[in-house]
């Protein structure tokens, strides 16, 4: 603008002895600008002025403060964090809550049961509740409810685990009361009508066919079917025959026996705790408390499970039970930490140039072997016990040299002296980093509550976590490893199976281990 206002003021010295004054047509080349032009005189002044006199003279520059500017205070270097606060109900239920400075916030209700509840006559309702969350009630239609979450801009989720099941609202907190009574009554008053049932065992039919030409999903899954015995080895997807069993009346006797107050926890985060329990008391205070239940019983036994498919590439996975679960928080965390350790991936780095590069899998074996598309390693904890192993894909001509190298790789890192203090270093401060930009997110930091809960009983500051990855060394690392390994080792496969090792053969490796 000031180099435009600097134009006009040479055109109108050079017009000034040879057009009379008042109103004249003046002729620019000015970018963003007609070729015709009218301008008054008058309107070189006034507002614009200060560009006759000098833009610095009418207004300061910027390194100089306003005058008469009252800046407001700034904020403390450090501010505290605000603490997460339990009430627990007459009935059992637990109402927690973290205060968060922003105009949203999230509420969830998480629920003590999973696919680990399920016996004979239920198999698959887990992931058939996932799929029934947010329709009818008692008190409102599937499209009711649909439309009052969009009115306020609301946003739901609903996840199944074999130990846990979760429902989330994310809304802006004006919007709390209505967000928290429709939840309330999603979860407490289902009618799981014949129509909405069939509807979703359609869907789910379809997911199931889909699965056996998911590799990945597969393999997690026949992981748990081979190398549990027991509640963890219940299919989470269960098969088509076994749904078939499903309807409205099984989903509510298993939500009636396992939906109780003390298997509960309702968890919110960008609330202030008074205010959440003045609306949600009112709303849960009469729900039943249940009776005491057998907690349901995990065996880990290791195994062999093998799909046949027509594929140019075998996909293989080899894991180890990690005892314990989250509830030896040592181990638990280390195998955390052994996991971003090893690292790996895909051969071509989705995330961009040099994302994952430094890790072990990376360095040692994606960058040596042309022949292997995917290696990476992975773990799975559940309460009282976890899996740990790595999964990779090759071509079938390759993929017993893949088992071979997936061996060594575990073996070294329970090998004292293999792993090096730079590793373990990069290794904790990407596993800091990951909890921290989580931690970012409402409805991360809702679930983190709730699912602490459960398991723990209270919720654990986030600084306790991090101090306990910094205090792991080396020996650690290669002790927990050690116990990891001396456990039967469970391998899954799809693709060429026949090329696979024997389960055998792959378990001769780790004999040294026991």
């Amino acid at each position: 603008m000031f180099r435009a206002a600097k134009r006009f003021s040479l055109l109108k010295v050079k017009l000034k002895n040879t057009e009379p004054t008042g109103i004249r047509t003046i002729s620019t080349c000015l970018p963003h600008c007609c070729s015709q032009d009218v301008v008054s005189e008058d309107s070189l002044c006034g507002p614009h002025s200060q560009f006759k006199e000098g833009y610095g003279k009418i207004i300061p520059p910027l390194s100089q403060p306003l005058p008469g500017l009252k800046l407001p205070p700034c904020l403390p270097d450090h501010v505290e964090e605000c603490l997460t606060r339990i009430t627990t109900l007459p009935n059992g239920l637990k109402i927690a809550s973290q205060e968060s400075l922003g105009p949203a916030s999230c509420i969830g209700i998480f629920v003590d049961c999973g696919s680990i509840c399920e016996s004979e006559w239920c198999y698959g309702v887990t992931h058939l509740l996932e799929r029934m969350a947010f329709k009818s009630t008692n008190n409102r239609c599937h499209s009711r409810v649909v439309r009052e979450i969009e009115a306020v801009g609301g946003n739901v989720a609903a996840s199944a685990s074999r130990e846990q099941m979760g429902y989330t609202y994310d809304t802006i907190r004006t919007h709390l009361p209505e967000a928290l009574e429709l939840l309330i009554d999603c979860v407490r008053n289902p009618i799981f009508l014949d129509s909405e049932v069939k509807e979703q065992l359609t869907k789910i039919k379809a997911e199931i066919r889909d699965v056996s030409n998911n590799p990945e999903n597969f393999l997690l899954e026949s992981l748990h079917s081979a190398g549990y015995s027991g509640a963890l080895g219940n299919p989470l997807i269960a098969s088509e025959a076994v749904i078939e069993k499903l309807n409205g009346s099984v989903i509510d006797k298993f939500v009636i026996e396992n939906y109780t107050a003390d298997r509960m926890v309702l968890a919110a985060s960008g609330v202030d705790h008074e205010y959440l329990l003045s609306i949600a008391e009112p709303l849960l205070y009469d729900l039943e408390k249940g009776p005491p239940i057998k907690v349901p019983v995990s065996k880990y036994v290791g195994g062999d499970l093998r799909f046949q498919a027509d594929s140019e590439r075998t996909y293989v996975a080899l894991v180890f039970e990690v005892p314990g679960g989250w509830r030896d928080e040592k181990d638990a965390i280390i195998t955390i930490v052994l996991q971003n350790l090893m690292g790996g991936g895909g051969s071509f780095s989705a995330g961009g140039p040099g994302k994952g590069m430094h890790s072990r899998l990376y360095i040692r074996v994606l960058n040596e072997y042309q022949q292997i598309q995917s290696f990476s390693a992975f773990s799975t904890v559940y309460n009282d016990t976890g899996l740990f192993g790595i999964r990779a894909s090759t071509g079938s001509d390759f993929v017993a040299e893949a088992v071979d190298i997936a061996a060594e790789e575990l073996i070294a890192i329970a090998t004292p002296g293999k792993v090096k203090e730079v590793e373990l270093i990069r290794a904790k401060n990407s596993t800091k980093s990951a909890v921290l930009m989580n931690l970012e997110s409402r409805m991360v930091v809702t679930e983190d509550i709730g699912r602490q809960i459960l398991t723990y009983g209270c919720r654990k500051h986030v600084e306790h976590f991090l101090k306990a990855v910094d205090a792991i060394t080396l020996d650690d690392l290669s002790a927990t490893a050690h116990k990891i390994l001396s456990s039967p080792v469970t391998m899954g496969s799809w693709g060429d199976v026949d090329r696979v090792p024997s389960y055998d053969l792959v378990r001769q490796h780790f004999q040294p281990m026991d």
